[in-house]
């Protein structure tokens, strides 16, 4: 009887074991498809319904020496497609600081709608034309706003 008790003992052991080591398994897996699982119910929900994915478009914002070079700029971006609508700002003064120094000049500044997907190329092509050796290019996604502007604005950018 004791040989069959600490074999049971052993065996018991080895379920607690593998059971623990499964559910650690489950859980790091959950957490590791957390992501993947809410954006294919994000995608499916919009599907469904024609909502906007929050996230899926993005506005982007740079600034320009000049007019001239703005618009330049904004046709540039326009004709290649990496986004729907730029809007150029009147002028603006800028202060920062560049090389240890506080500078300050007037710029103008291109307001860019695009998709997200986009915003790599957008500032890929921004890098090659700007005139200013470190351009001013920061974007950020698009989390709510007019519905039928945002489903234009991914019905636009799809096309193309």
């Amino acid at each position: 009887m004791g040989c069959w008790q600490q074999r049971c003992q052993v065996q018991a052991q080895s379920w607690l074991r593998h059971g623990c080591i499964l559910i650690l398994l489950v859980m790091i897996g959950s957490c590791l498809m957390y992501p993947i699982l809410k954006s294919a119910y994000s995608h499916i929900h919009s599907a469904l319904t024609g909502s906007y994915i929050a996230g899926t478009s993005s506005v982007a914002f740079i600034n320009c020496p000049n007019e001239q070079i703005a618009k330049e700029v904004a046709r540039g971006i326009l004709e290649k497609k990496l986004a729907v609508s730029v809007n150029i700002m009147p002028k603006t003064s800028s202060l920062y600081i560049w090389k240890g120094e506080i500078e300050t000049s007037t710029e103008i500044l291109l307001v860019v709608k695009t998709s997200t997907a986009k915003i790599s190329e957008l500032s890929g092509y921004i890098r090659y034309v700007h005139p200013f050796e470190m351009p001013d290019f920061i974007s950020i996604p698009i989390e709510q706003g007019n519905p039928e502007y945002l489903r234009w604005m991914q019905e636009v950018l799809l096309k193309n």
